[in-house]
C-alpha cells in the first residue's frame, strides 16, 4: 500500500506555501517531505504536527492506495 498526499499538496498552494516552507514552519526534515512525495507512510506524529500548524484534519491531508489501483 501506498498513501497519497494530494490533499496535502493541495493545502499548502491554497495557503500559498511551497515544500520548503513546509519543512520550517512544521519544523520537518526535507526527508521526511520527501517520503511524502513518493508516495510512503509518515509518522502520526508527523501528520499530527503538520495538521495542528496547518489547521487540517489527517482526512484531508493523506488517503490510502489500495494494491491493484
Amino acid at each position: 500500500m501506498k498513501a497519497n498526499y494530494n490533499g496535502l499538496w493541495k493545502i499548502l498552494i491554497d495557503k500559498n506555501m511551497n515544500k520548503k516552507e513546509l519543512t520550517e514552519v512544521c519544523e520537518l526534515s526535507p526527508a521526511t517531505v520527501s517520503k511524502m512525495g513518493r508516495g510512503e507512510f509518515v509518522s502520526m506524529a508527523v501528520l499530527y504536527r503538520i495538521g495542528t500548524k496547518l489547521d487540517a484534519d489527517f482526512g484531508e491531508m493523506v488517503s490510502i492506495i489500495k494494491p491493484g489501483k
